[in-house]
């Protein structure tokens, strides 16, 4: 198989399955134990931290061991705002926030839900605006998982510290195809997931700036210094820690701007080849391995379907909404109408891709798209222009 779906998740990379083996097996201690696999266990820990601490720029002690994004998520807004509190956030988030605010606005939290240009950004004036007296945290997605449309984070986090108010990001699928720096950005939290930059599913980290007050939602033990009690999964956090290593090696060396190359190879090869085509959020910066597409009178799940059957695995977008029938809240946010937005597929390369991988999705997609608009009626691409 092709796979071509790495903002859904990514496979593992064997440097990362080395690097865990050892702690399923051999080094397979409970941290908070005194022995000696207690204690060896508790040092991959304290390495791994360091690792995770090094690859978003702040300190090991600011580092909390998750199952993942969306943990991180619920823990950094349910753990920060309280009843009568506003959260501002915007309108292409991932629905591990959107669904929280909706669970926080019926215990009597504010949401404040900011709109996004025809590009798919965020304005920070737009922000700074639904600033209100109550104002506790800001939650505004780093790179949204489905255009791969990077967001103003740095100049909102500019907005949340003039303005005396906390702010977190969702880096999920920012890390490992950007820098990250969590000075430069300003936030006070930063969500991170192993599975999205080849590390193994179920672990992640949520950053927390020394001094925010964040309240645990999960009670028990004293791990994690009492922000996230449970028994760490030690294996999983030491294949994250392996994974921001080779992330940060992939930004230094350039894998990261060859995945750009192929994207943008893929970009024109499609917009020059198959009519009623175009790029979703073409016109802003993006993460280097996405590309949103829309193919005007071909079902978004069909063309899913039909390039399956060749081999090529791609996604109509989050695989957290795989199966609604609705259109992606995030293109109708950029102005899509319903039908463009079903319309829509998104391709997202990963380590383990090659550009023959990205050839052979042009050499097949304008046939697949041709023969879905033929049993629909819409004959050839000129025909369905016209429609």
């Amino acid at each position: 198989m092709i796979y071509l779906d790495n903002n859904g998740t990514t496979p593992l990379l064997p440097e990362v399955l080395e690097a865990m083996m050892p702690y399923f097996i051999e080094c397979f201690g409970n941290a908070s134990s005194m022995h000696a696999g207690g204690r060896g266990a508790l040092a991959a820990l304290k390495q791994a931290r360091t690792s995770v601490a090094k690859f978003l720029g702040c300190r090991p002690t600011e580092i909390i061991f998750t199952s993942g994004g969306t943990e991180g998520d619920n823990l950094a807004l349910k753990g920060m705002v309280s009843p009568g509190d506003q959260i501002i956030t915007s309108a292409i988030e991932h629905s591990a926030i959107w669904q929280t605010c909706l669970y926080l606005k019926q215990l009597g939290v504010e949401v404040t839900r900011v709109g996004v240009t025809k590009d798919g950004v965020v304005d920070p004036e737009e922000v700074r605006k639904a600033l209100r007296p109550n104002t506790k945290l800001i939650s505004i997605i780093m790179a949204n998982n489905e255009t791969g449309v990077l967001q103003p984070v740095e100049e909102i986090g500019r907005i949340a510290r003039e303005a005396d108010v906390w702010f977190h990001t969702d880096a999920v699928q920012a890390a490992g195809k950007v820098p990250i720096n969590v000075d430069q950005i300003g936030c006070d939290l930063l969500t991170i997931t192993a599975h999205k930059i080849h590390g193994p599913q179920g672990t992640g980290a949520l950053y927390v700036r020394r001094g925010t007050p964040l309240r645990p939602q999960i009670h028990g033990g004293h791990q994690e210094s009492g922000r996230r009690p449970g028994t760490e999964n030690v294996a999983g956090i030491v294949g994250l820690a392996k994974a921001c290593e080779i992330a940060q090696r992939g930004i230094e060396d350039g894998s990261v701007e060859q995945l750009r190359q192929w994207r943008d190879k893929l970009e024109t090869a499609v917009l020059e080849k198959i009519a009623n085509a175009g790029v979703n959020g073409q016109h802003a910066s993006r993460v280097a391995n996405t590309s949103n597409i829309y193919f005007d009178n071909v079902g978004g799940d069909a063309l899913v379907l039909a390039l399956d059957e060749q081999g090529i695995a791609v996604s109509r977008g989050a695989a957290c909404n795989t199966g609604e029938v609705e259109p992606s809240s995030v293109l109708m946010a950029m102005g899509l109408n319903g039908e463009r937005s079903r319309s829509s597929v998104r391709f997202s390369l990963g380590k383990t891709n090659t550009e023959q991988d990205v050839d052979k999705l042009i050499a097949v997609l304008p046939g697949v798209v041709r023969e879905l608009r033929q049993k629909c009626g819409f004959g050839t691409a000129e025909q369905a222009a016209h429609r």
